[in-house]
């Protein structure tokens, strides 16, 4: 294997790595209108490269704060742009990259490291695991109506794309927000913007506005198919609501589009209830289910003691994790709170396992059953279901 540096990298080279971050994964570099507004998305000190001596390999971060079970907001780091030059790969580079990102985050108190997996097997090896999924929705528009009971109230505003980047930010940093989504720093904000300026269709956003002002949004973008520009298919970017009148109220407006045959919303929570507002519900359709977000936890202890529980008899978790061994050990979980115990375990699981658990995405007992978590009380796995539920699927909406 070569020798090879790894070191953070200045904000001159930062140009350099997004252009061999895009080579790893089939894209263009970025020429010099839409750098502008990627150059903006880069953190500073947040990027490193791996050097022999020239850059063969990259991985940055951002800082955000990720919402957990009880509401409470934890730090946490995006983990983004990971890459290594295809004559270099398996040759250690990775590895080397994710374990120098992973000691910085626990020297500088990180609780969560947080990332969208380009491949599914490769960040379980260094403790990630996945914690949230989603799923696309469609709705055939000539068909799709709300129910005539569903609910009404507060007002819409439609903006353009300068303005909605203007306005979504306090919006989204206003509601409440459920297990697994992140808040959405200014960098984030710019990757948006990119995104949404090169965009083949004209993005528009629609707000609502309730009793207490503006409490949802969403983003949009009609184009027409490329051998058939007459069909039209309206995709929603982001649908943010504060209450159920907001989401009855941007699902309505949607519908109420005219010249679209069909709206398709990406990235949807397992739980989403738009079908349940439809008048017809096979004018809908769950197109697909998917991962979505894979957690790190970089402080167990911090991580297990930050999140509220669900009323069952406690249970010991025994952790294993090798590359950060300072969170190993055991931990009591019950209702009331969890931290460090030398009772005797009742699940022993490594912390890519735990990662799936947090949030409440997978059931113990169905990672038990599947051989990932060893059981050494047999109540342990039915009590961890009830301890580990949330009142709703964990979800993020957030893509970076």
């Amino acid at each position: 294997m070569s020798d090879f540096e790894i070191r953070t990298l200045g904000t001159g080279e930062h140009r350099a790595a997004s252009n061999l971050f895009r080579e790893t994964v089939h894209f263009p570099p970025s020429d010099d209108a839409e750098w502008v507004y990627a150059a903006r998305y880069y953190q500073p000190g947040g990027a490193i490269g791996a050097f022999d001596p020239e850059l063969i390999g990259t991985a940055r971060f951002f800082d955000a704060e990720l919402t957990v079970p009880g509401g409470t907001r934890l730090p946490m780091v995006g983990v983004t742009s990971v890459g290594v030059r295809a004559d270099r790969t398996r040759r250690g580079v990775l590895r080397a990259l994710m374990t120098t990102q992973l000691a910085d985050f626990a020297a500088r108190g990180v609780v969560f490291a947080n990332l969208l997996a380009s491949e599914a097997g490769i960040y379980s090896r260094f403790g990630y695991g996945l914690a949230t999924r989603y799923r696309t929705y469609s709705v055939d528009r000539r068909r799709g109506r709300l129910r005539p009971d569903a609910p009404v109230g507060g007002e819409l505003e439609l903006l353009d794309l300068d303005r909605a980047l203007e306005v979504c930010p306090g919006v989204y940093d206003g509601l409440e927000h459920r297990p697994g989504m992140m808040s959405r720093p200014e960098v984030l904000w710019r990757l948006y913007e990119m995104q949404l300026r090169r965009h083949a269709s004209p993005v528009k956003a629609v707000v609502h506005h309730g009793p207490g002002g503006p409490d949802g949004f969403a983003t949009y973008s009609v184009g027409g198919a490329l051998v058939h520009p007459w069909t039209k298919t309206l995709e929603v970017a982001d649908l943010f609501a504060g209450s159920a009148t907001a989401f009855a109220g941007l699902w309505r407006f949607l519908l109420g589009i005219d010249l679209v045959d069909r709206v398709v919303a990406d990235s949807r929570p397992l739980d989403d209830p738009i079908e349940l507002l439809l008048a017809d519900h096979r004018s809908g359709n769950v197109d697909r289910i998917g991962d979505e977000h894979w957690i790190r936890l970089v402080d167990v202890p911090a991580a297990l003691a930050g999140r509220t529980y669900g009323h069952a008899d406690p249970v010991v978790v025994e952790v294993a994790d090798p590359l950060l061994p300072g969170n190993s050990g055991a931990y009591l979980v019950g209702p009331d709170g969890a931290g460090r115990t030398d009772r005797p375990a009742g699940l022993r699981l490594d912390v890519t396992t735990l990662a799936m658990v947090y949030l409440g995405t997978w059931r113990p007992s169905a990672l038990a059953a599947a051989g990932r978590i060893e059981v050494r009380d047999p109540a342990a796995p039915e009590a961890a279901d009830l301890l580990f539920g949330t009142r709703v699927a964990a979800w993020s909406g957030s893509h970076f």
